[in-house]
């Protein structure tokens, strides 16, 4: 048995967050809010972040309730010149800090040539430069501390959703950077820990954003609490990534094994789902010219 298939294999390791100082970055509502109090409930000290003050001091007040040392701070992380002096703050308020989850990012459905240049930059910049950004600056202080980094990516990393190319690419391109510092923080010999977490669908307003389109998908959606014991999972187990619902590990060696055949079964699925809801397939730019 190799070395990955033994880890694949491993018993995960309960992780106890009491104690432990963790930022949750994008916690003003969604899986970022969860998590935060998810994460206060069992005794982290918990940072919160986000644009918008008002929601961001009614999560901060429940994680309170378990957690009275927890901080919040109004950034805007796409503000990447203001990224280091926001990780300093961070390090200097919670008196340290143990595990960084890069859960901010925002979603954006369009079919593939319809998407504007200036949303490209921004899923970009949020969902990829700017995680990316923030993990560099707290680098230091989280090998230091024997940390750990944990990305919240999605599902649509692995498994190419119709609807999403750019999203997709934004969430596979985190992915990819997680792996990437797993193996040179290993080529270096440290010990930090490296995560990604990849959600389906679960009960959050990413689905009813305005300016997407309608989402495609008819998947029953799971609490967003649910992300917080897939995160718990893979700090506990070492393993570098994990899914909610856990059935969604299934899916990707499938798709590894058949590519074309997979993404030819999502153009079929996704005519019938526009067929039920009554909708006419799209066409790309010139299409029947």
């Amino acid at each position: 048995m190799s070395e990955t298939e033994v880890e694949q294999r491993r018993e995960p390791t309960p992780f106890d967050p009491a104690g432990r100082r963790v930022l949750v970055t994008g916690s003003s509502s969604g899986l970022g809010a969860a998590l935060a109090v998810g994460l206060a409930e069992r005794g982290a000290v918990v940072g919160v972040c986000g644009r918008r003050t008002d929601r961001l001091e009614a999560v901060l007040e429940l994680v309170r309730r378990h957690s009275p040392d927890s901080r919040a701070w109004t950034v805007d992380l796409a503000d990447l010149d203001g990224i280091d002096a926001f990780a300093r703050r961070v390090v200097e308020d919670l008196g340290g800090l143990d595990v960084l989850v890069n859960n901010a990012g925002i979603p954006k459905r369009r079919w593939a040539w319809e998407h504007r240049p200036d949303e490209i930059t921004q899923v970009l910049r949020i969902n990829v430069e700017s995680p990316i950004r923030l993990t560099q600056a707290l680098l230091g202080e989280l090998d230091r501390r024997d940390g750990h980094v944990v990305f919240i990516g999605s599902v649509a990393a692995r498994l190419s959703p119709p609807n999403e190319a750019v999203y997709s690419a934004s969430k596979a391109a985190v992915t990819a950077y997680a792996e990437g510092l797993r193996v040179d923080l290993g080529v270096a010999g440290s010990s930090l820990g490296v995560h990604v977490v990849q959600p389906g669908v679960l009960t959050t307003e990413l689905f009813t954003l305005p300016d997407n389109d309608p989402s495609l998908s008819d998947v029953e959606p799971l609490d967003a609490g649910e992300i917080v014991g897939a995160v718990l999972g893979v700090l506990g187990s070492g393993r570098v990534e994990g899914f909610v619902p856990g059935w969604f590990a299934d899916l990707p060696p499938v798709k590894a094994g058949d590519p074309d055949g997979f993404l030819e079964g999502a153009v079929a699925y996704t005519r019938g789902r526009l067929d039920e809801l009554g909708v006419d397939p799209p066409r790309p730019p010139g299409a029947g010219d």
